[in-house]
């Protein structure tokens, strides 16, 4: 049921730390150095016993089973990983001596099903491609069926598996491949979800302002028995921008170990506004630019049709494209110098290949660095693009955004250095950011086809010309152009204008348009888009001069500098260290108030 004033529940991701730590039974308080050692053996089994079921079930039966998504009895697998693992009679193994209990084995058969369901696809595909892959050239002929058709980098990706498995057999495969014979067992990570598990292992109460988790750790890192499994409960502070936000449930966390010790992620369910996608008559559409994160225009929908002012909005970066192409290239360096060393490394005497390990290590831990620098400032980015996206599609009384289906678009055509940076771009952080954050005020993000919607004229889908190079556009039957990034955000906003009636939505996607329709969009002088206010700068001097300033000399003007970065827009949020979520607070729009001229026009 959608309307006015109706809710509906979502999730969103938060992460916390415990800055206290008490036994449970005795109620003495324990180190959080302690709680860190405690967890890390837990890890450990976690790991080790994950690690032995994958390589068991690393055979083509497994991952047959799960793409029929039946048992030996012929019944329907569940979704639950450990009840699955269960009824198949997947359990993991632990040294002998060892003792585990049976919630932990939950754990790591959930982690592990988890895995295992997701490769199923990849081995569909890997046997569909192999069937139709030639050694003798390395050419994959076209599909003949649409059950065989994937996307393309996903093709050239299990290509190259194909090629290095053919190297290295000599022999053209007999029949299909399958995900067993390319590639190894996958490795687990380090954690431990504990919502697989249930109040015997852990269970979680939460304040206003805390969460209490209580879970049993090891006391030694091989327990021997019941005994050495004792409850520990934790507390965590929950971030500030969460305190009276409608939150009706929160899950227990999945528990990782960084550099600065235990970290909680957590899952939350809160209710936000219902989106009514079916009577949507204002459209956003959001085109990915190979200069820009990306560009967004409006289109609305009257009873005379699609009306549009041609005119939208770029995402300004305020330089960090540049700075993560950099690292980039400097990532690239590291990890070939490395390389190379390792080659060197090989055919080397004993004492130097000592050394020149110790060199490689060192660029291993600075390519980690860098790493992590471009994870930090990619998540940044997404979600300030978001978060001034959702503010304009707001403003200007968009109920709908449509971004281009990022599966079938590929970046070409722009020389091999700028194809790279637009490939290494996180559109796809910056989706799951815009559907988290366009979510909050009630606006529904759908993906709609992206083919030609940069090429075809909105009005009449007729070839554009390019008068002034790449970035403009031009339509002399229509007589309308303006930036091609802005006209190709009018194509997306029309289609899912058009395509609001046949979305398709599946479990775990965003609803999505699947065929791009036409019809002409008119252009309208009336203002339909909000107009942004320029932000202040925030390194502003405060104080100025005490001193009189003498008769006939001009005072020196204190005039606040432009905006220099995304960090001065985007409130910090605190250090991943300590608390912090990938969801943001909902600000009120900067832009001005938009007329409503284009539903009466």
């Amino acid at each position: 049921m959608t309307g006015p004033g109706t809710t509906a529940p979502r999730q969103f991701a938060v992460t916390t730390r415990p800055h206290g730590a008490v036994d449970d039974a005795t109620g003495e308080p324990i180190g959080l150095d302690d709680v860190d050692t405690r967890v890390g053996w837990l890890l450990d089994l976690v790991t080790a016993a994950g690690r032995e079921l994958v390589s068991r079930l690393w055979q083509p039966p497994t991952f047959d089973v799960l793409a029929a998504g039946r048992d030996r009895q012929d019944r329907r697998l569940p979704a639950q990983g450990h009840v699955a693992a269960a009824r198949l009679g997947w359990n993991p193994s632990y040294p002998d001596g060892v003792y585990v209990p049976s919630r932990v084995a939950r754990v790591v058969t959930a982690q592990v099903m988890a895995t295992l369901r997701t490769l199923t696809h990849r081995d569909n595909a890997i046997a569909a491609l192999s069937a139709r892959f030639d050694p003798a050239t390395g050419a994959v002929a076209p599909p003949t069926g649409s059950a065989d058709d994937v996307p393309p980098g996903f093709a050239r990706g299990v290509r190259r598996q194909l090629i290095a498995h053919a190297r290295r057999g000599g022999e053209a495969p007999a029949g299909r491949l399958r995900i067993t014979d390319v590639q190894e067992p996958p490795r687990m990570a380090a954690m431990a979800r504990l919502s697989a598990a249930d109040r015997q292992l852990a269970q979680s109460t939460v304040t206003e302002r805390e969460m209490v988790l209580t879970v049993k750790l090891p006391t030694c890192p091989a327990p021997a028995g019941r005994a050495q499994w004792r409850s520990v409960r934790l507390t965590a502070a929950i971030p500030a921008h969460l305190h009276g936000r409608a939150i009706i449930d929160w899950h227990l966390p999945t528990l990782v170990l960084d550099h600065r010790g235990l970290l909680w992620r957590c899952a939350a369910t809160e209710l936000v506004p219902a989106a009514d996608l079916d009577s949507a008559t204002m459209a956003m559409g959001v085109d990915w630019s190979p200069s820009t994160l990306g560009a967004a225009a409006i289109a609305a929908e009257n009873p005379e049709g699609l009306v549009s002012d041609y005119r939208g909005w770029t995402y300004d970066d305020r330089g960090l494209g540049i700075k993560l192409a950099r690292l980039q290239a400097e990532g690239q360096l590291l990890h070939a110098k490395a390389a190379r060393l390792t080659r060197l490394a090989a055919a080397a005497p004993p004492e130097v290949r000592a050394e020149l390990e110790e060199k490689i290590a060192v660029l291993d831990a600075h390519r980690t660095a860098v790493g992590a620098k471009r994870g930090k400032i990619n998540r940044e980015l997404a979600f300030d693009f978001a978060r001034q996206a959702t503010d304009y599609a707001a403003a200007a009384g968009a109920q709908v955004i449509a971004v281009e289906d990022l599966t079938t678009l590929e970046t070409h055509g722009h020389g091999r250095v700028n194809n790279n940076r637009a490939a290494q771009s996180a559109r796809r952080q910056a989706v799951a950011a815009l559907a988290h954050t366009a979510a909050g005020a009630g606006i529904t993000v759908v993906s709609v086809p992206a083919r030609g919607s940069s090429a075809q004229c909105p009005g009449c889908d007729e070839p554009l010309s390019r008068p002034g190079g790449y970035h403009t556009a031009w339509c002399s039957r229509c007589r309308v152009g303006g930036n091609r990034d802005h006209m190709a955000g009018v194509n997306l906003a029309k289609r899912a204008l058009l395509g609001k009636g046949k979305v398709t939505r599946r479990r775990g996607q965003m609803p999505a348009v699947r065929v791009a329709e036409h019809a002409p969009v008119r252009q309208c002088r009336d203002k339909n888009g909000p107009t942004p206010g320029r932000p202040r700068h925030r390194r502003v001097r405060r104080s100025l001069p005490t001193t009189t300033p003498q008769v006939g000399v001009n005072p020196n003007r204190h005039v606040p500098a432009p905006q220099a970065s995304v960090w001065d827009t985007v409130k910090p949020t605190p250090p991943h260290g300590d608390t912090g979520s990938r969801d943001t607070p909902t600000s009120q729009a900067s832009a001005t108030p938009v007329a409503d001229s284009l539903r009466s026009t």
